[in-house]
């Protein structure tokens, strides 16, 4: 056995300096990852489909709506061959060199989406075009996040994991602000004509500017201390990947399932609850958008709370917190959607937030501490990727085609329901992991 490490030392990094430079490259490659995705995703409610699907939403809209839809869960389909590839660079590499990669492949991949030719123009080529670009964004998606995750948490002092750790999730409502505000001033300042012949390319052809900006801090923060720890000892992980399945198949399945609530529910959030209430409740796009942004700045609160109080009370108790305020919520907040006034629709994406802030804040902390340090980078990438396609892949499909054929709205509340059960189990089964040592050689 090789001497402790001393990379969980409870001072963490020696630098206050570094450790701003890594919390802001985390966040802000998290964030321009999450913008990209959430404008396919919420044009994908609203526009896309008479655009790219044009002779099936002439026919059956419903159908072109659902397949829509599917188009968010393809790209969920390729995050698990992101995340092996990526897992396994990073646990080889280092966390830094993968992370500047992903962004660039789904920066790239935006951007061409908001050149893409519609069906109008193509034909069927338009819609196959738009699915390639979409798995390149599932791939590069798939090992953002892991590599992300780790470089804050085996940064941070063993005391604030969990807070560091948020730092990253936080990308998420933030990309989503900026996304969902964007979408909103756009549909605000220009006709719907306007808006649906070139208005929809500005936001894909804008993180451009996004990509140069994340590219430029990322290169500048230093390589993760545990990453230079396994660095020094590369005779002792030949090959990350064949061990992580023969040693920790089960963490990688509990991760996957710790997710899975979380993700369907944030999906909705992010796509259903904006197509639903635009068309089937007739509710104007504008005030749906900007609701859906003040909702964001909840979830953004929330998660930097779930990870703070994650060091506090343990991972379990915030997951299980916020899976139950998850679960309570379901029916009343359809009952105040359904309402179809702004307020309570705003009301009801609000509050589901607290829950969803709760059950994501300690995430990046706990799949670290549930994996040895060799094979980290590919654990968590794998287990969230899982629980991104049994999640959130096909979430708003699944509640598009439960409304269908259901006509009520509470259906889809008690399919989130049963999921938030399945991820407590997980979350019960993993047990605590709080100040778990992460160094290389406490595994050995």
């Amino acid at each position: 056995m090789t001497a402790p490490s001393t990379v969980d030392s409870a001072s963490g990094p020696s630098s206050k300096r570094e450790e701003r430079r890594v919390l802001a490259g985390t966040l802000v490659g998290t964030t321009i990852e999450w913008y990209d995705f959430f404008i396919f995703a919420q044009l994908t409610a609203t526009l896309l489909s008479p655009l790219f699907l044009t002779p099936l939403e002439k026919s059956n809209p419903g159908v072109a709506q659902i397949l829509s839809f599917a188009t968010i869960g393809i790209s969920f389909l390729f995050r698990p061959l992101g995340a092996f590839v990526a897992g396994h660079l990073g646990d080889r590499l280092g966390r830094k060199a993968v992370l500047v990669m992903t962004l660039v492949m789904m920066g790239a991949a935006t951007a061409l989406i908001g050149l893409l030719p519609t069906y109008g123009t193509i034909g069927l080529w338009a819609p196959i075009l738009l699915i390639t670009l979409r798995v390149v964004q599932g791939f590069s998606a798939g090992g953002e996040w892991g590599g992300a995750a780790l470089m804050a948490v085996e940064h941070a002092p063993i005391t604030k994991r969990g807070l560091f750790g948020a730092y990253p999730q936080i990308g998420v409502p933030i990309g989503m602000i900026l996304a969902t505000g964007l979408l909103f001033f756009l549909q605000s300042g220009m006709s719907k004509e306007d808006f649906a012949a070139w208005g929809w390319r500005v936001p894909f052809l804008l993180s451009v500017v996004l990509i140069v900006v994340g590219y430029l801090i990322r290169r500048a923060v230093g390589e993760s201390p545990v990453f230079k720890e396994i660095a020094q000892r590369k005779a002792e992980s030949k090959a990350p990947l064949s061990e992580l399945f023969r040693n920790n198949k089960k963490e990688v399945i509990l991760a996957a399932l710790i997710f899975i609530a979380n993700n369907a529910a944030g999906y909705l959030l992010i796509a259903f609850f904006i197509s639903y209430a635009t068309k089937a409740l007739k509710m104007p796009a504008p005030q749906v958008l900007l609701a859906t942004t003040v909702a964001s700045f909840g979830w953004l609160i929330f998660t930097m709370v779930g990870g703070w109080l994650s060091d506090k009370i343990g991972r379990v108790r915030t997951f299980l917190l916020g899976y139950g305020l998850v679960f309570a919520w379901m029916i009343p907040m359809f009952a105040l959607i359904d309402s179809k006034d702004i307020l309570l629709y705003g009301t009801a994406l609000f509050v589901l937030t607290i829950g969803l802030g709760l059950s994501y804040g300690p995430m990046s902390a706990m799949y670290a501490e549930m994996f040895p340090a060799h094979v980290r980078y590919s654990g968590i990438s794998i287990g969230y990727a899982l629980g991104a396609i049994l999640g959130g892949a096909f979430a708003p499909l699944i509640a598009q085609a439960l409304l269908d054929a259901t006509k009520w709205s509470g259906s889809v509340g008690l399919y989130i329901m049963g999921l938030c059960i399945i991820s407590a189990v997980g979350v019960i089964l993993a047990k605590e992991t709080k100040g778990r040592p992460l160094g290389f050689s406490v595994h050995h």
